[in-house]
């Protein structure tokens, strides 16, 4: 039996970098009873699973000497103004010591090679100190290259460039840790979107007005026009038209009636609402969006895994190299000393991994705040990118590509309003789908429903009664000994009505296709990925429905193992969209396993990716924003490891030196964070 563990959640402050975050992983890794960690760069998270017997306290003191402050989640923060901010105060002393440099180099020239030095030592104090305790852990990073760079400078009596060295540095701290909180403030957004107090009605009728954390499951609010929705619920009373932009990006208002789900934290634009809460607070599709978002940068894409072990090993071959370009020439080729050790401090600074490691994450974290906003919850990077990379992608029929929901669509025999109240009134207590289609017609036509005596059924097969003063059966084909050898069969659901013994009627129902079923398969099949129709109905309803979607390919009658065996016939990767509930096998198995339904914690256990609501647009939006994440991934390892070979090159021909490179270093980072962020805003074509 395993031991009890604890999962601790802390936010960082200062972890501003894709690098950063593996350094903190790496530190309370070394911890005793440390079971899992995990550094969310994106929202700033640290995300530990401990020994029942550790002490959270050991988190903080792991990771407070690399320079980063740590408290417990939910631990207020206090307000810091950005001159608080402790690069933006090491950036300052550095200006402070370049001004006073220059003043000296005029007003006393003696001087000034010792402010040069001073300067330069005294701004990168504090990057000697983080390097030294990520030393100590075992690692390297690029405080200990500008720590070795700017002492190297100073010793070859390049110290005006050791400072501006650091200047430089600190700059592209700053602006690096400005982009990260560009990119976090998409959680924060979506914080503020969060509605805090409820008005729940009482069982007296009273409303009173509540923290929303106080909502339980099947109790009832009220929601006057113009405010949020305070928890995921399904409208009892009243009518109105809501805004459901922050989930689903789509700004027209979506009209609300008994019935109908709503979100927490859309807003009730006109009418007011009585709604029954379906979900609590901590489980809403509002909250489940923030929650992944804060862990995607936990949750690693293969890309960023694969980068994490190259940049474990990369730094460090930096170094030899570096060492190995100060050396060789002068001691096997007699060039000079001075010369190779300025480029190799040189190739120190251009070496810095930062870049590169930060080009998977910033894409992953900014693809998935925008899929979340799109309606689209995606469990992490690696679905994103399974999501990218997808060759096929099968659906389930029933509530799937249809709406679930049979509707009366024809009669054949006898006029729809004769028969119509017969059969209506043996329905009348019925939860069966098709029950409840028959009354749905006859209460749309307004047509009366008379009483039924003498009921008596055969679940599935079917249903009989007395109904004004005549016997009315209603069953299905197979019990009705067949359908009448002049009705044809269409695909369609068919029941078949006996008056007195005789067939008088047959009632044809229609699962109706999604309305944007079509148009979304279409932008599937745009993308290169094969669609295909994986369904337990009958075929001629199958066939149907692939016919009215442009000619899907289909297969019929299949049991679950039959589709878990058909999905392995499929190009790979390949992913499976059903409801969630009866298709969790199949959903589970693919390679992408996406759920309809309202995006909560259940669907996403058997599925990588959950729609907050039903839309299959929104499905084929994501796909086409994964393609687009994962070309900016690639873009920017590109980027990262394109700067770097032009300026190794350029640095050892002795084209570019110490400030060149730094400049380099952080333009590359850059322009990766700058690029990760366009995602931020990405629109469907």
């Amino acid at each position: 039996m395993s031991a009890p563990t604890r999962e601790l959640t802390f936010d960082v402050e200062g972890l501003d970098c894709a690098d950063c975050a593996v350094k903190i992983e790496k530190a309370v890794r070394q911890l005793p009873g440390a079971v899992e960690v995990a550094v969310a760069y994106g929202s700033g998270k640290l995300f530990v699973k401990l020994d029942a017997g550790a002490e959270p306290e050991a988190v903080a003191r792991a990771v407070e000497p690399l320079g980063y402050k740590v408290r417990p989640e939910r631990e207020p923060a206090g307000e810091a103004r950005w001159w608080q901010n402790l690069k933006v105060k090491m950036l300052g002393v550095s200006a402070g010591f370049l001004v006073l440099a220059l003043a000296s180099q005029l007003l006393w020239p003696a001087a000034a090679h010792w402010v040069w030095s001073a300067g330069a030592l005294v701004s990168a104090t504090p990057l000697a100190r983080k390097a030294w305790a990520v030393l100590k852990s075992g690692g390297l990073d690029i405080n200990a290259l500008v720590s070795i760079a700017v002492v190297g400078a100073i010793l070859i009596d390049a110290a005006p460039e050791a400072l501006v060295v650091v200047f430089l540095f600190l700059i592209g701290e700053v602006l690096e840790g400005l982009a990260a909180s560009r990119a976090r403030g998409t959680l924060r957004e979506l914080a503020k979107l969060a509605p805090t107090k409820a008005r729940r009605l009482e069982a007296d009728g009273r409303v009173r007005e509540v923290p929303v954390e106080l909502l339980a499951v099947g109790e009832r609010v009220q929601v006057p026009a113009g405010e949020r929705i305070p928890a995921d619920a399904v409208a009892v009373e009243g009518a109105g038209a809501v805004d459901e932009s922050m989930l689903t990006g789509e700004s027209a208002p979506v009209p609300k009636r008994a019935g109908d789900p709503i979100y927490a934290g859309t807003v009730l634009l006109e009418g007011q609402l009585v709604a029954r809460v379906t979900a609590p607070a901590a489980d809403s599709a509002l909250a489940q969006i923030q929650k992944l978002v804060e862990r995607s940068g936990a949750m690693k894409s293969p890309t960023t895994r694969v980068i994490d072990r190259f940049a474990r090993y990369y730094t460090p071959l930096v170094v030899v190299a570096a060492a190995l370009a100060a050396t060789v020439p002068p001691l096997l080729f007699g060039q000079p000393f001075e010369v190779w050790i300025y480029r190799g401090l040189a190739l120190l600074l251009i070496g810095c991994p930062c870049a590169l490691v930060l080009s998977a994450p910033a894409a992953v974290t900014s693809a998935l705040a925008r899929s979340g906003r799109i309606g689209v919850l995606v469990k992490g990077g690696d679905v994103l990118e399974t999501a990218g990379r997808l060759r096929a992608l099968a659906f389930d029929k029933t509530g799937t590509l249809t709406e679930g929901r049979p509707r009366l669509v024809q009669v054949w025999g006898m006029d729809e309003r004769e028969i119509l109240p017969l059969v209506a009134a043996l329905e009348r207590s019925s939860a069966h789908p098709l029950a409840e289609a028959v009354l749905a017609r006859a209460g749309k036509l307004g047509i009366p429903v008379p009483e039924a005596r003498d009921l008596d059924a055969l679940p599935g097969a079917w249903v009989k009664g007395r109904v004004a003063g005549r016997e009315v059966w209603v069953g299905s084909p197979a019990a009705a000994g067949g359908l009448p050898h002049e009705v044809r069969e269409n695909g369609e659901t068919a029941s078949v009505v006996k008056l007195d013994g005789e067939v008088a009627a047959v009632l044809f129902f229609e699962d109706a296709p999604r309305p944007e079923a079509a148009e979304a398969l279409a932008r599937v099949r745009a993308l290169g990925i094969e669609t295909v129709i994986l369904s337990g109905d009958r075929e001629p309803a199958v066939r149907r429905l692939a016919g009215r979607l442009g000619g899907v390919r289909y297969r019929a009658g299949l049991r679950p193992e039959d589709k878990l065996a058909a999905l392995a016939e499929l190009p790979h990767p390949a992913g499976m969209v059903g409801d969630g509930v009866n298709d969790a096998p199949t959903l589970a198995t693919a390679d992408l396993g996406v759920a309809m339904g309202s995006g909560t914690q259940v669907a996403l256990e058997a599925a990588g990716v959950a729609l907050v609501e039903p839309n299959l647009n929104r499905l084929a939006h994501f796909l086409e924003l994964a393609r687009t994440a994962l070309a900016n991934i690639y873009t920017n390892v590109a980027v990262a490891l394109g700067l770097k070979a032009v300026f190794l090159v350029t640095t050892l021909l002795g084209y570019t030196g110490l400030w060149i490179a730094v400049m380099a270093d952080t333009g590359a980072t850059l322009l990766v964070t700058a690029n990760a962020l366009r995602l931020l805003a990405w629109r469907p074509r």
